[in-house]
């Protein structure tokens, strides 16, 4: 089965291409994309402020 042991992220990945469109743009999205087996990756999310009026 496909992303089960020493790769997890591959079922993800997998997913997402059997969506993408077969042609040059699928490929440009595609090779945008990053997924992380766990918690931990190098981004940083956006922080909202609470704004006061």
């Amino acid at each position: 089965m496909i992303g089960t042991g020493k790769h997890p992220h591959r079922l993800v990945e997998h997913s997402v291409r059997g969506m993408l469109p077969k042609n040059s743009m699928g490929r440009e999205v595609f090779r945008s994309l990053h997924v992380y087996a766990g918690t931990e990756h190098p981004h940083t999310a956006q922080q909202p402020k609470e704004l006061k009026f």
